[in-house]
């Protein structure tokens, strides 16, 4: 009976709020009604509003849609919207096992003259999305733009990187209001309210359309821009010829109905909700059951570890240095080898030499490909259907370094052929993930971040406890984790060998010669550390570009992960989140004598327990627990 009346009192008031707005005003609410959206007409153009707890997230902001250069002037009929509920878990490889699709939503019918289009708008309990539907008959052809602003509320900080480098940039920490008008922002945008709620903006389910970039307009607003407002990266220029370049500036014309991408807003309270968010995902479609008829659990998906020879020396790129590098692999049980271009100059039947002989070990073989040579359907298709038949488990194609919708375009069709092929990916020189993983689960990691590969990057302790929240929330980054070597710049051995299990990926890659790996003090915990978790915590000593320190579980061990940034630190961390009974730990630390060097200690914690951590600059720790 109480229960009855409590959820009366609830639809009551739901009705009553949206009752008592005026007649060109829409209100959308989350399951746990913390956040809300609003919509509303304001100067003859549509408007909304976002905030958490009552705390503005997102001021009154413009939404601006154009067709052919004209804006679009719509009116809601707010007397024929559609609202309805979503509540799903799915299985997933990422920060959890089991991802949460829960939202309220609704369809707005947007009048513009003659035509009737949609705005579909969602609302988690962890965030909002939005995308504009424009229907039209096939023949039909538009060029669409847009230049939605999100106001942020004054005070705010802002991380952010510019597009020079791509997706392959270095965050910088500013008050919102000294971002300069024309300043590029690439998703995701993460900044922090004054009153201590964290937000990032970014986008979802990014297909037949251009890919979103921000630009700052100098008064606290990002402004959505298309690639066609955007001067090419500096990658692409010196990858693609100058007439790819210009072909690439054009605005893109689409045939049809037009669907944008989702406009995504996270909000969360703490660091944790926001790396524990599932909404980028949840804006995409399921798998297609014809080509994964287990979902993520379809038997050729294959998530692991990597070895990689590139970065850490290890011999010439011959056939006998790739089968050392297989015995490694099989040595630490990592899963893949991942082969740069050298493949390609290997001569007769050497490339299936090494696939056989590594599938008898277990490890699977990864070729590295330029995207430009697959342009072409006829050559790409038959190249996919060579590596099929000769057993290749994936394929790390380079160097798309743009988000015009061509190429956009082309990665869809790489998705959908390799997974006709049962064929992994791993996309570098990448543009930022939008959630197709959930779509296409061959799609195992992106780059999309400046990486261990980056010889000039100095301030590492920085940069590595920045990506986890800003980066990362779009997706998991393929920064190639783990280096002993002076390339680590300002961060410990310690740190690096935490890198491992904050900076997680489907495909986890380790930059570290694995040689350097198996002789490393630290070595049986680095094998354990799994590429996909079924839990994790962030915990409330994280702050953006200082520490990231996590709690993870797979199965029944935990793991407790910190990064440090450039400042000295004591943390305590109670180990409230183990189960009950003794738990042996393996920990590994810093050397406060030797930042090229570890301490590896084997100690017995319960519960009650709580760590003392003692940080050093750059430093780290990381400890397995087990029953």
């Amino acid at each position: 009976m109480k229960r009855a009346l409590f959820i009366g009192l609830i639809l009551f008031l739901a009705i009553a709020e949206v009752n008592a707005l005026p007649a060109d005003t829409v209100l959308i609410t989350s399951p746990n009604r913390q956040i809300q959206c609003r919509l509303f007409q304001q100067n003859n153009q549509l408007h909304f509003a976002v905030t958490y707890k009552n705390i503005p997230v997102v001021e009154n902001s413009e939404m601006v849609m154009l067709l052919n250069d004209t804006v679009v002037h719509w009116k809601m009929q707010t007397s024929a919207d559609l609202r309805y509920q979503l509540n799903e878990r799915y299985p997933w490889l990422g920060e959890h096992a089991t991802a949460i699709d829960h939202c309220s939503g609704i369809k707005v019918l947007l009048q513009d003259q003659t035509m009737v289009d949609t705005l579909e708008v969602r609302v988690f309990n962890d965030g909002i999305a939005f995308r504009t539907i424009l229907p039209a008959a096939d023949k039909i052809i538009r060029i669409p733009d847009e230049a939605t602003l999100f106001n942020i509320p004054a005070g705010s900080l802002l991380w952010y990187h510019d597009l020079i480098m791509h997706y392959e940039g270095v965050h910088v920490k500013k008050e919102i209001s000294q971002v300069q008008a024309e300043e590029w922002v690439a998703p995701p945008a993460t900044y922090k309210l004054p009153q201590g709620v964290y937000a990032s903006i970014t986008e979802a389910n990014l297909v037949n359309y251009a890919g979103m970039a921000l630009q700052a307009n100098g008064n606290n607003g990002l402004q959505i821009r298309l690639p066609h407002h955007q001067r090419a990266s500096y990658p692409y220029r010196l990858r693609y010829s100058p007439e790819d370049t210009l072909r690439l500036q054009q605005p893109a014309a689409i045939a049809g109905t037009i669907i944008t991408p989702w406009r995504v807003v996270i909000i969360g309270s703490d660091l944790n909700t926001l790396v524990n968010s599932d909404l980028v995902q949840d804006l995409c479609p399921q798998p297609d059951k014809t080509l994964f008829p287990e979902g993520i659990n379809t038997s050729w998906i294959k998530p692991g570890r990597a070895v990689w020879k590139y970065l850490d020396g290890g011999g010439d790129g011959s056939f006998d240095v790739l089968k050392k590098f297989t015995d490694d692999a099989a040595t630490l049980g990592f899963e893949h080898n991942i082969l740069e271009g050298f493949w390609a100059r290997w001569g007769g039947d050497t490339l299936r030499q090494l696939i056989d002989y590594s599938r008898q070990k277990k490890v699977g073989i990864w070729l590295w490909k330029h995207s430009k040579s697959l342009r072409d359907p006829s050559e790409r298709q038959a190249f996919f259907k060579k590596c099929h038949d000769l057993g290749v488990t994936g394929l790390k194609i380079d160097f798309f370094d743009h988000e015009a919708k061509e190429t956009i375009d082309l990665y869809a069709a790489i998705l959908r052929e390799a997974a006709e092929n049962h064929l992994l990916l791993d996309f570098h020189g990448a543009n930022k993930p939008t959630g197709l993983s959930r779509t296409w689960p061959n799609l195992l990691t992106s780059e999309a971040v400046k990486g261990m590969e980056s010889s000039k990057l100095t301030d590492r302790a920085t940069h590595e406890t920045t990506i986890p929240f800003t980066r990362c929330l779009a997706g998991p980054a393929e920064y190639t984790v783990l280096l002993f070597s002076e390339r680590r710049q300002n961060t410990t051995w310690a740190h690096q060998i935490a890198s491992a299990a904050i900076l997680h990926a489907p495909l986890l890659t380790y930059a570290a010669n694995p040689e350097n790996i198996i002789s490393n003090p630290a070595v049986a915990v680095i094998r354990d550390i799994p590429a996909v978790w079924d839990e994790t915590i962030v915990l409330p000593e994280s702050a953006i570009g200082e520490m990231a320190a996590y709690v993870r579980r797979k199965g029944n061990k935990w793991f407790v992960a910190v990064m440090n940034g450039t400042i000295p630190k004591k943390v305590t961390i109670p180990l409230h989140f183990l189960g009950s009974g003794k738990y042996k730990a393996t920990v590994v630390k810093d050397d406060s004598n030797n930042a090229a060097s570890v301490v590896v200690e084997r100690k017995v914690y319960t519960k009650q327990d709580v760590l003392e951590l003692v940080l050093v600059a750059g430093g780290g720790y990381l400890a397995e627990f087990s029953l």
